[in-house]
């Protein structure tokens, strides 16, 4: 029988016991399932904490710089200021903290805690220093800066979200090593008086914002600690607690939290920014109405550049990049996660998840305020506003997680595996280019 008078084979019958046909491999669902293959094996790859980390600081470093450049240059120039003023100011930090996190994602573990009580003891001293009458400067209604010299300023503050994190994981390592942390005094204390320390320090100048992501930072560090739920819950009630009486008695705290979800001004224009903001938003749409073409940073809008800049960012690039910023943060907090529960190394967990939750808390309260949800707190929004004392200890967080993205299991042999293989292909480059030269000599040359 030839290859033409073939009959074709009997095709099964569907619904009678037999299995389901399998779908083709060009069908929409095999073409799915391929895609999906495909990106959890890369998903579960060692290194993919790692780019996660480095790729999403880089993007959001580099647009912040961007939109930086692009809010605050009407800010600048009402103050008779160089359009590019912030902008400088912003790249000169940002080169900086690439400096920082190139050194703290080199540095070993060792070194890390080493760096723990010096940083909380000058975090402290810098802290105390603002309080002093003549040496702390007041902006906006908060007495947290320091005057470094002509128009640089310092905020310890920041630094002491940094120190808390490697102070905290320190701590909680030794008193694992020594098994101590199943009694409930050696988990709260020194812990919880040292944190509650520099939140006094930082609530005498009046900065709740700061506040509320330095006690984020706690209690990510007792839940990773395994405290028991009746203790977390407990420190979590006296800390509300707390909050409410200091909000309760601050008429500004109580304006603020009176415009969650206001569209409307209100009396005295007490919602004049958080409903700016929405407008901002709003009037963005799907892809924005361009790169520096914000109508809202004209004045109408204050803080464009620091607090507000997501708002810019909606009206600027519109919904397209506000899912981007927010993609990006979700991709760090995810490897943050993934760091923390892959590691062996208890101050790496600690360490880890004390930075992600620095970020992801300090990205949801900026952006919650800008979307109306949370009462405004005057934080800026990590990596991506304006202002160096927030964006260098932030960058050498960033350069903790990539130190740790690195000692994540199978991350070391990967790296080692590829400088070799990136080596052998700049040997192959360079082979090729010297032989491509020799043929292109001209005749008679030898």
């Amino acid at each position: 029988m030839t290859a033409r008078t073939a009959r074709p084979p009997k095709l099964r019958p569907r619904g009678r016991g037999g299995p389901a046909p399998k779908p083709r491999r060009g069908s929409a669902l095999g073409g799915l399932r391929h895609v999906y293959t495909r990106a959890r094996r890369a998903w579960d790859r060692p290194l993919t904490a790692y780019y996660l980390i480095f790729g999403g600081s880089l993007l959001l470093t580099v647009l912040g710089l961007v939109m930086v450049f692009s809010a605050s240059q009407i800010q600048a120039l009402q103050s008779g200021l160089p359009s590019t003023y912030f902008f400088r100011k912003q790249l000169v930090a940002a080169v900086l903290g690439t400096g920082l996190l190139l050194l703290a994602s080199r540095l070993t573990v060792r070194m890390h805690r080493a760096l723990a009580y010096p940083l909380l003891a000058v975090s402290v001293f810098l802290m105390t220093l603002v309080q002093i009458p003549g040496i702390g400067q007041t902006v906006n209604g908060n007495r947290n800066w320091l005057q470094l010299g002509g128009s640089f300023q310092l905020q310890p503050s920041e630094f002491g979200k940094l120190a808390l994190v490697l102070w905290g994981a320190d701590l909680l390592t030794r008193k694992q090593d020594k098994r101590l942390l199943n009694q409930w005094k050696h988990l709260l204390v020194p812990l919880v008086p040292a944190a509650f320390m520099l939140l006094g320090l930082i609530m005498l100048g009046g900065d709740m914002g700061t506040a509320i992501i330095l006690t984020a930072i706690l209690f990510g560090l007792l839940w990773l600690a395994g405290a028991p739920t009746r203790l977390f819950a407990g420190v979590l009630g006296v800390t509300g607690l707390l909050g409410l009486l200091l909000i309760t008695t601050s008429a500004n705290r109580m304006a603020r939290l009176a415009c969650i979800g206001a569209t409307e001004p209100g009396p005295n224009d007490q919602c004049w920014q958080a409903v700016h903001g929405i407008y901002a938003l709003a009037s963005g749409g799907l892809f924005g109405s361009g790169l520096g073409a914000s109508m809202e940073k004209w004045g109408q809008l204050p803080e464009p550049h620091t607090d507000f800049i997501f708002a810019v960012t909606g009206e600027e690039l519109g919904l397209a990049g506000t899912l981007s910023v927010l993609a990006l943060f979700a991709a760090l907090g995810y490897a943050g996660i993934r760091v923390a529960g892959r590691t062996e190394d208890p101050f790496v967990r600690y360490a880890a998840g004390g930075v992600t939750t620095w970020i992801t808390a300090q990205a949801m309260v900026n952006i919650g305020a800008v979307l109306g949800l949370l009462p405004i707190a005057g934080v800026p929004l990590p990596l991506f506003s304006y202002g160096g004392s927030a964006l260098l200890p932030t960058m050498f967080g960033i350069g903790l997680l990539i130190a740790f993205a690195r000692s994540e299991p199978g991350a070391r042999a990967a790296l080692a595996m590829r400088q070799p293989a990136l080596r052998r292909k700049l040997a192959g480059v360079r082979w090729k280019t010297m032989r491509r030269r020799v043929k292109q000599r001209p005749s008679g040359e030898r």
